[in-house]
């Protein structure tokens, strides 16, 4: 499959419909994916990023139907990740001297990668490619998401390539945003950003000021995965200067794993409690060992506070709360309150571990947190409930 997207660029990538994890295990995908690459034809011929290596010979036969592999003067890596620099090993067997251009940190990227010497071409912020009637500019953009990643802005059809950023794990056969299920959309968007781009937010934001103050005009954006942005391209950059800007909404996400239900228990009874004295706020209960910790850490993202409970077990924690405060201590969420509850029979050392290991992620705490010994009887329940109602009215400040 390939389309045109306009007079000048083809899409030459790959719908993937059958992923369902992404770096490795780490990322959850509910909806596929795309490896975006793309044809630009002028007086020279541009290859910006290849596809995910299980699909570079696919890929480089496909090409073949779309230009002879001789006729390719340049070829644009953006992003030496795999995902997008996957078929240059298969392709580069038939056009081994091809330029390549990247930032200087995407040739080690790909040298780690490849073990290959290719004929690179280190590029940094204002350098340009000439192909005929339009040509490249380059800007870096170090930290979204690696170090390597840079933009290629296409002058005359004023499209900005901008690999990770502004992407979203999504299939669609429409692959424009104006074509595709909105609120579907934007999930999959927030999804991409708050568990791989929140880490650089600040970077983020200094980034598209810099790219605003140079004055491009931008009708379209392509990114690297999901739908291209055709109509009103900026409405993603305006998002993203929204999120990077310490994002939340009013919104609590309480987490929890249970051995015997108690600490669901308490989950429960303090979610009660928070309603009855806050009802505006949206409440969110998840099971951190039965949801998904993609989806877990979307709703972290959005919220203004959360509460993390789990039992004491061999004085620590249960493992799924271990690997998902692990999680958000390396996202470095900003300006979010917490606080840690749990239920135990003999050490009761689990409120103490949790509530250091999100001081260690940044959040504000709360309290010291509720303990509640054994399972939860009436006057327990009461206690979380008082407790919940007391988070309630702190969150109204």
């Amino acid at each position: 499959m390939s389309f045109k997207v306009n007079e000048t660029v083809t899409w030459v990538g790959k719908i993937d419909w059958e992923l369902t994890k992404f770096h490795g295990e780490e990322y959850s995908i509910h909806k596929g994916t795309s490896y975006n690459s793309y044809l630009i034809k002028d007086e020279k011929n541009v290859l910006i990023d290849t596809v995910w290596a299980p699909y570079a010979e696919e890929f480089v036969e496909n090409l073949k139907k779309e230009i002879s592999l001789k006729d390719i003067d340049y070829i644009i890596i953006n992003h030496g990740e795999i995902d997008h620099s996957g078929a240059l090993p298969e392709l580069m067997k038939e056009i081994p001297d091809t330029p390549i251009y990247c930032t200087e940190n995407a040739v080690k990227s790909l040298k780690g990668h490849y073990h290959q010497d290719w004929n690179f071409v280190p590029v940094k912020t204002g350098d340009t490619l000439n192909i005929g009637k339009k040509q490249f500019i380059f800007i870096e953009a170090k930290m979204l998401h690696w170090p390597d990643t840079m933009f290629s802005y296409l002058t005359e059809d004023h499209i900005l390539f901008s690999n990770d950023a502004f992407g979203q794990h999504y299939a669609s056969e429409h692959m424009y945003n104006d074509l595709v299920d909105q609120a579907e959309l934007y999930q999959q968007a927030t999804k991409y950003y708050a568990n791989i781009i929140t880490p650089y937010s600040k970077m983020v934001e200094n980034k598209i000021n810099e790219i605003l103050d140079m004055n491009l005009p931008i009708n379209m954006i392509c990114t690297s995965h999901g739908v291209i942005w055709r109509k009103d391209p900026l409405q993603i950059v305006n998002q993203y200067i929204k999120w990077a800007k310490d994002y939340q909404e009013n919104q609590i996400t309480i987490i929890y794993d249970t051995m015997w239900n108690s600490t669901r228990k308490m989950a429960e009874m303090i979610a009660k409690g928070i309603k009855d004295v806050n009802s505006e706020i949206n409440i969110i209960l998840h099971n951190s060992a039965k949801r998904d910790k993609n989806d877990i850490i979307t709703d972290v993202f959005r919220s203004k506070a959360i509460l993390v409970g789990s039992p004491t077990i061999n004085g620590g924690i249960l493992h799924s709360i271990a690997g998902i405060l692990e999680e958000m201590r390396g996202l470095r969420f900003k300006k979010k309150k917490a606080a840690a509850f749990g239920s135990y029979g003999w050490g009761g050392e689990s409120v103490k571990m949790i509530t250091e290991e999100l001081k260690k992620g940044g959040f504000e705490i709360l309290n010291d947190g509720i303990k509640i010994l054994w399972r939860p009887d009436e006057k327990a329940k009461s206690q979380c409930y008082e407790y919940g109602k007391e988070i309630g009215k702190i969150l109204m400040r």
